[in-house]
């Protein structure tokens, strides 16, 4: 759910990177986060666990255009990938605007990628979402190393729905800000649809 601030004259959207655990959701943010101009960012905040080697959550503002005069700010964030943090997966989830979902290519990590997709399908359940009416995209990510599955069984796998995907590697930067264009257009559209 955007949220309006009439004074400033801003409409904040919130997008969220799902996926499983070191699928490299942190690291598409820090990517991000090093090329944005200083001047159309905020900061990066973090809250580390014990447990987990990837970032708690992550929030950056940017300034995106706008629409109707009012300025368009995406607020990106990050859930941690483990189970056990399902209940800060809900809580970053909600009033969410779209959805990133980062899947691991690693032939290994295959099961954890469907079974974090449906965790999002059940979380957002829960808050009487759906996910086919969200702006939603897929970035296939780690396609750099060996051991990977191919595009067309991650298509199957993953995007029955033929959302817009994206192949990555996170951290050199191939299909990041592709990845974020697309989500930010889609989020965009819809706020177009509701003036």
């Amino acid at each position: 759910m955007s949220f309006i601030n009439y004074s400033g004259r801003e409409i904040n959207c919130k997008l969220v990177y799902y996926g499983p655990g070191l699928c490299g959701k942190t690291t598409n943010l820090q990517h991000i986060y090093k090329r944005v101009d200083p001047s159309a960012k905020g900061k990066l905040i973090s809250l580390a666990t014990e447990t987990e080697r990837t970032l708690f959550f992550d929030f950056m503002p940017l300034h995106l255009g706008e629409i109707r005069g009012f300025k368009v700010r995406l607020h990106l964030y990050t859930v941690p990938g483990q189970v056990f943090y399902d209940a800060s997966r809900k809580l970053i989830l909600k009033g969410s605007d779209g959805i990133i979902f980062v899947a691991d290519s690693q032939l290994e990590r295959m099961e954890s990628n469907i079974e974090s997709l449906q965790n999002l399908e059940q979380n957002l359940g829960e808050q009487g979402l759906v996910l086919e009416k969200m702006p939603f995209v897929l970035q296939y990510n780690k396609r750099d190393l060996q051991n990977v599955v191919s595009v067309e069984d991650l298509q199957r796998a993953l995007n029955p729905r033929n959302v817009p995907w994206f192949e990555a590697v996170a951290p050199t930067g191939v299909g990041v800000f592709e990845t974020l264009k697309a989500i930010a257009k889609l989020v965009l559209q819809e706020l177009k649809k509701k003036e």
